[in-house]
């Protein structure tokens, strides 16, 4: 079995920590690099319900994207959840290792796992100076309706599902993804010349400020949604990197939904420029994603 210190030399060497943005906490957050490894679980958030997941596999490391102290702290009391995480991991000889906006710019990285987790093609970067985002196309044209059910379909089910702002008939060919919050990116979408963005977390203002400057048609996913399927992209990287080195590593993504949104309710008579619709109530899975 290779030890905690090769394992996260290899992942450094995927996603290099300086590639971080300076406000940013990546890397390693506890773990004995001399300890060995044989078993590794991948998840987006930190929380202590993928401790407890890990302790139930009996892995030694866990990866995650959001880092668990992305401001900093003076205490690691158990008193305080995310001290009780770090006291979990600690007792139970398991690692944490972070890979945050490193994993973003990445090549391949949250983007390009986005992408393919809808089939859609990768063309080149949203943002050259630093590899963020990924501009897109369409095998065959589709409308936004279509592509916005695509992306309900492929991506993991949670309470928001997806919010679709623009003209649900207009053609779609050309679309920008970003895993993650995606609504300082609207200037660079623009420029792109696309008909569509896929992203997380887009709020009220430059939602409505994209829309009315274009005829861009906006596709939000829950942000935990769409970066999921990097885990998977991740561990299958990680278990190339084993079978290269012999090492027989036994790596998991977590299917456990740690999106902190439960359910989703809406009004019996909204409209939005369109009939109304009938109420109904949609809360997340318990179980995996699609």
């Amino acid at each position: 079995m290779p030890r905690l210190t090769e394992v996260l030399a290899e992942l450094d060497a995927l996603w290099p920590p300086e590639r971080a943005e300076q406000w940013d906490a990546v890397g390693t957050v506890c773990g004995d690099p001399d300890a060995e490894v044989d078993r590794v679980l991948f998840a987006v958030d930190p929380v202590q319900e993928i401790a407890d997941e890990a302790i139930k596999l009996g892995a030694q490391l866990i990866v995650t994207h959001h880092p668990l102290y992305l401001r900093g702290t003076t205490t690691v009391a158990a008193s305080h959840f995310k001290g009780r995480v770090v006291h979990t991991l600690i007792k139970h000889d398991i690692a944490l290792h972070v890979a945050h906006t490193n994993a973003d710019t990445a090549d391949p990285g949250v983007s390009d796992a986005l992408a393919g987790a809808l089939d859609l093609r990768v063309v080149g970067p949203l943002v050259p100076e630093n590899g963020l985002g990924r501009i897109c196309e369409l095998d065959h044209p589709e409308t936004l309706r279509e592509f916005a059910a695509r992306a309900a379909e492929r991506l993991p089910a949670t309470a928001q599902g997806i919010r679709v702002a623009g003209d649900l008939d207009a053609p779609v060919r050309r679309v920008a993804v970003s895993g993650g919050s995606g609504d300082s990116l609207f200037d660079a979408v623009r420029a792109a010349g696309v008909d569509a963005f896929l992203t997380a977390d887009l709020r009220h203002h430059p939602a409505s400020e994209a829309t009315q400057h274009t005829p861009l048609g906006l596709v939000d996913a829950a942000h935990w949604a769409t970066e999921w399927p990097w885990c998977e992209l991740a561990a299958a990287q990680l278990d190339a990197i084993s079978d290269r080195h012999g090492w027989n590593l036994r790596v998991h993504v977590s299917k456990t939904v740690t999106d902190p949104w439960a359910a989703h309710h809406t009004a019996p008579s909204a409209t939005s420029g369109s009939s109304a619709s009938s109420a109904h109530h949609t809360s997340a899975s318990p179980g995996a994603p699609n």
